[in-house]
């Protein structure tokens, strides 16, 4: 049995249940092409004082998503192999351990059971995962169980999740990182810088960070459960695209609030924005509360619509998840023998 590629509807058009102009992009460009690192911008601060969001336009754009896009049979099992190509593989509990790192690294390398793999006949894919995201006490541990395997390790920064230590010891945990062989660090914002409106205070965090980085990616984590609006949301995603961000991303997954299709719009939105204003892609990564293939596959067929298939790639899209790829693989596994397996089947993530 071999799955179809990835196919899904094309991208939303003017006046598609309000999603707006069909993304421009420059021509030429090729889905599987990564983008050039995105050197920020000066700060615009008439651009981002002047955004504002409709919070019930939002709404009922999003509302229209499960109902009136959906793919079944061989087409969703390809959306859900794209779907583990763009998992950060994600621990962060207190509790973690060289050995559980280690484990999780043997499941990026290979994310689905060998004779799921078989079945499919998807061997010649050699499928894994987007990255593997640890605190930074784990980086060597990672680094060192994927060498050779080309997945990259993203290490959680800035005093993660909240955000509030020293901000010399913050930038010096980015460089400790990176030192240690982190490809991608994911940063957290000073919240209060949104709460407040100190625009100019976020922009010079977010352009330290980036310097810090180095030639490592810059995910900039705005925490959206604590923006308190989707106006706030839009201005953060502006500010931290024009600060140099590599890519967006919405929470630590420790908030009350994280991942959302409403915030997943706005940010998208505003990706699109900063694309044609400047030319520069920036990546989108939604995390925490994302579990279930269903929730997987709403949020590609987002991606898809407001950004276009550039944003069904690893290099512009992750999903930030810890136990999302359980039920990816058990859905996978109904495919191919039309019955569901016990979780406890699935090789530990």
């Amino acid at each position: 049995m071999t799955v179809t590629p990835l196919h899904a509807p094309r991208p939303a058009r003017a006046g598609d249940g309000g999603s707006g102009s069909a993304p421009r992009w420059p021509s030429g460009l090729q889905p599987d092409l990564p983008p050039a690192r995105n050197p920020g911008t000066a700060l615009d601060l008439a651009l981002v004082r002047g955004t504002r969001i409709n919070r019930s336009a939002v709404e009922r754009r999003v509302g229209t998503l499960p109902g009136r896009r959906t793919v079944k049979k061989e087409w969703q099992a390809a959306w859900l192999l794209r779907a583990i190509a763009c998992m950060d593989l994600t621990t962060l509990s207190g509790d973690d351990t060289d050995g559980n790192v280690r484990r999780l690294c043997a499941k990026a390398r290979h994310p689905m059971r060998q004779d799921l793999v078989e079945a499919l006949g998807i061997g010649d894919l050699d499928l894994t995962v987007g990255a593997v995201c640890v605190y930074h006490r784990y980086v060597p541990t990672a680094v060192q169980a994927l060498a050779g395997s080309g997945i990259p390790v993203a290490a959680v920064s800035t005093g993660f999740p909240a955000g509030l230590s020293p901000f010399e010891q913050r930038l010096a945990e980015i460089r400790a990182s990176v030192e240690a062989g982190a490809e991608e660090i994911d940063v957290v914002i000073t919240r209060a810088h949104v709460l407040t409106g100190n625009w100019q205070a976020l922009y010079d965090e977010v352009r330290a960070f980036r310097e810090a980085c180095g030639d490592a990616h810059l995910k900039t984590i705005l925490g959206v459960g604590e923006l308190a609006t989707l106006t706030n949301v839009a201005r953060a995603s502006l500010v931290a695209m024009m600060a140099g961000s590599d890519f967006i991303k919405t929470s630590t997954g420790k908030e009350t609030s994280n991942a959302t299709l409403p915030v997943g719009l706005v940010m998208a939105r505003m990706i699109r924005d900063f694309g044609e204003r400047t030319g520069h892609e920036v990546g989108f990564k939604p995390a925490g509360g994302i579990r279930t293939a269903k929730q997987a596959l709403d949020w590609l067929i987002l991606m898809k619509e407001e950004l276009g298939d550039r944003w069904l790639r690893p290099h512009l899209f992750r999903f930030g998840a810890s136990g999302l790829l359980t039920d990816v693989e058990r859905q996978l596994d109904h495919f191919v023998t039309g019955r569901y397996a016990a979780t406890w089947r699935q090789p530990m993530v």
